[in-house]
Order: structure tokens, then C-alpha cells, then sequence
């Protein structure tokens, strides 16, 4: 039987690095030729949401950012049975407890995939409402790219320059591009006060 693969991001792009994952999976769609049997999530902060999909997967790839207490911007991967632990052990984020609640329900369940690589890079900000990766965090992407294709290659699975269309990711107004160009100045945005409301908040 062919093995389905779920290769899937997790995170919150509305705060700074805490949208790592979200956006591995959009570049990897971007750039990456995946056969049938690969998948590709936002799993955004879907939390218990995402069961069905690793109902259907015998294997998952995730991407997210931790914070594992090393320096900023460095990779980590953790495999299998550490991968719930990893995603419980210092919550950065509603979403991480969310998605260890997901491994460990699909365990209860009988479905959780056999085979898990967790994939996750060192924040270097996270308390910026609206803002976007960090360049120390960005720049991590094409590592984190590059660990997952060795993964699917010591999984058998072919993987080669292209794209990979995927109704499952975000819509394109909240792609990193156009998330980030699109993000007003400070001033624009009031973000020290609004004189109309606040007089003498700037």
C-alpha cells in the first residue's frame, strides 16, 4: 500500500515568528513537485480540527517554531515518540497545546502515524501583533526545507523542483508577500494610540 504522507505547518502568522511553520508549508508548495500521496496543511491553530487529517496519514512531517532555550534562528528536529513531549514542553502559544492535545488523541484513538518528524526553528520574536518573520527566522525556511526532503527521501518518496497545488493552505491575501507588504507603518496604524480617542498618546 502506498504511504500517505501529511506534511503539515502549525502556527499563528499574526505573531511575528510564531508563523514559521505556515509559511515552510507555503513555500514548499511553491517550490517543491510532491507526489499524489503527499499532503500539504495550514494547520494554522486548528488544534483538534486537524484529527481527521493524521487519521488519514501514516506518516506526518510538522513544521513550527519552538522554543526550545537555544539561540534564535537555530533548527531542531525531534522523531517519533519525542514529538509530543517537544510540543508540551515550553508553550509559547494556545496552538502548541492544541496540537500535542491532537497527537495524543489520535494515540487514544488508534491513528496517530507511525512514522513523526517534528521540524522546528528557534523564535527570535514573537510579541509583534501583526508583524512577520523575523530575517534570523526567515532565513531558516530553505534548512527547514531541505531537512524535510531528506525525510520523505529516507521515506522512499520522490521530490523534486516544481509546485504542488493544495487547496489546503491559506488564501493568498494572508501569504507571507502579501501579508508583510501589506502592513501599515506604525504611525498609520496608530499603534501608540489614536489621537482621536487618546489625546497626547504619541
Amino acid at each position: 500500500m502506498t504511504q500517505r504522507v501529511l506534511i503539515l505547518g502549525i502556527g499563528n502568522v499574526l505573531w511575528a515568528d510564531e508563523g514559521f511553520g505556515v509559511r515552510c508549508v507555503e513555500v514548499m508548495a511553491d517550490t517543491h513537485a510532491l507526489p499524489g500521496n503527499v499532503r500539504l496543511l495550514d494547520g494554522g491553530t486548528q488544534g483538534l480540527y486537524l484529527l481527521p487529517f493524521l487519521e488519514e496519514a501514516d506518516a506526518l512531517i510538522v513544521f513550527d517554531a519552538i522554543d526550545y532555550g537555544l539561540p534564535a534562528g537555530t533548527m531542531k528536529i525531534i522523531r517519533d515518540g519525542e514529538v509530543p513531549a517537544f510540543m508540551g514542553a515550553k508553550k509559547m502559544s494556545l496552538h502548541q497545546t492544541g496540537f500535542q492535545d491532537v497527537i495524543a488523541t489520535a494515540q487514544l484513538m488508534g491513528y496517530c502515524p507511525a512514522r513523526m518528524v517534528l521540524i522546528g526553528c528557534q523564535p527570535v520574536e514573537l510579541d509583534d501583533f501583526g508583524g512577520g518573520l523575523r530575517p534570523q527566522v526567515a532565513a531558516r525556511i530553505p534548512e527547514a526545507l531541505a531537512i524535510a526532503r531528506e525525510v520523505l527521501a529516507e521515506w522512499g518518496i520522490p521530490c523534486s523542483e516544481g509546485r504542488t497545488e493544495s487547496d489546503l493552505l491559506a488564501d493568498p491575501s494572508i501569504r507571507r508577500s502579501a501579508y508583510e507588504a501589506g502592513r501599515p507603518s506604525e504611525a498609520e496604524a496608530c499603534r501608540l494610540g489614536d489621537d482621536r480617542f487618546f489625546p497626547g498618546a504619541r
